[in-house]
């Protein structure tokens, strides 16, 4: 599916997304990604149920205010513990597939917001 969205210059958006790829800015992505608004960087999880702790890790480094977990082509949700560092650095996670991941990532890096979409693309 496409999406359309005005960008703001040099910022990452959604453009697209079906199975097992997303696209962003145009740039069509097969593999599992962290997106946020400045920079776009490969994450090694392969499904949600695989999600450990140094994924976490990684998502923390990048100090968001806001993480859409996107679980794949449907909703599966993790391991509450393995969430537990988001938690306690009081950091607001949504879980929702991903093609909702990547809607409202638009939503709300459009609204400026400090959101990180962390994605399973399969």
């Amino acid at each position: 599916m496409k999406v359309d969205r005005d960008t703001a210059e040099g910022r990452n958006a959604f453009t697209g997304y079906g199975s097992g790829y997303v696209a962003i800015n145009g740039r069509r992505i097969e593999r599992s990604v962290l997106v946020r608004s400045e920079a776009i960087d490969d994450w090694t999880v392969a499904s949600v149920g695989q999600l450990a702790p140094e994924h976490v890790q990684q998502v923390l480094a990048a100090k968001p205010e806001i993480v859409l977990l996107g679980s794949g082509a449907r909703f599966a949700f993790p391991d509450p513990a393995v969430l537990a560092p988001l938690y306690a650095a009081r950091i607001g996670v949504e879980v929702m597939d991903t093609p909702a991941a990547c809607r409202t990532y638009n939503i709300l890096a459009g609204e400026g917001r400090n959101v990180v979409a962390a994605l399973v693309v399969e």
